[in-house]
């Protein structure tokens, strides 16, 4: 335990724990603190001014991260016949109907996002139980409930990543690897925080995204500058 101790110690050493970083530093000490010997993610948190209990002041949304996550989806469609093929041809992993159902409700979920068609949705609606808790259960409002099979199984491989406010109020997402350079992470970043700014609910009131910060996965939290990120926060 002394040596992880140690090492966690090392990671932290040169970063204020009260500092705000301008978001480019931020990015800039999470990089080189990422040492674990596989390609670690990058992830965010935002506290936001929102209690999710109340209906209106949900947050939710997608966003599509211009630079992807460095992460590949395993996509799983419930369609039926030429839509069914549409999810194929655009590199589906697990395509199926009441079989898929079948298989889930058994406990096989080999698959990282959830898509359907709007007619599936009665018998995928049985797995609210089995997909729910683990975020997957498709969803008009983030584009994995839609005809465009293709077009959301091509945004899910290519760093669509869904965001959803928690109990108290905290929005958690990876925007990419510790292998991105920095602009790249820099990019990702602002269109995370863009999304969940342009998702404000109409209830929420005083500052909306009131704080930021920056981790890899076996890194230390690095707090970000609100006014850095050039998003809309009030």
């Amino acid at each position: 335990m002394a040596h992880i101790g140690k090492r966690i110690a090392k990671t932290r050493e040169g970063i204020e724990r009260t500092k705000l970083y301008p978001l480019t530093d931020a990015v800039k000490l999470v990089r080189e603190r990422a040492k674990a010997k596989f390609d670690e993610s990058v992830e965010i948190a935002m506290n936001l001014g929102v209690d999710p209990k109340h209906a209106d002041q949900m947050v939710r949304g997608v966003v599509n991260l211009p630079n992807g996550t460095g992460r590949v989806l395993r996509v799983a469609v419930f369609a039926r016949g030429a839509k069914a093929d549409e999810a194929k041809a655009a590199g589906a992993d697990v395509i199926g109907a009441e079989d898929l159902v079948t298989a889930v409700q058994g406990g096989t979920i080999d698959f990282d996002r959830c898509i359907a068609t709007p007619d599936m949705m009665p018998l995928v609606g049985r797995l609210g139980k089995v997909l729910g808790p683990r975020g997957l259960m498709p969803n008009p409002k983030v584009g994995t409930v839609t005809m465009d099979v293709a077009g959301a199984v091509k945004a899910s491989k290519g760093g669509a990543v869904e965001f959803r406010v928690e109990k108290a109020g905290i929005v958690q997402g990876t925007v990419g690897k510790a292998s991105f350079d920095d602009g790249k992470l820099v990019e990702n970043i602002k269109a995370f925080v863009d999304a969940v700014a342009k998702a404000k609910p109409q209830g929420a009131k005083g500052t909306y995204i009131q704080r930021v910060a920056i981790c890899s996965t076996q890194g230390p939290g690095v707090k970000v500058d609100v006014s850095s990120l050039g998003a809309a926060p009030h």
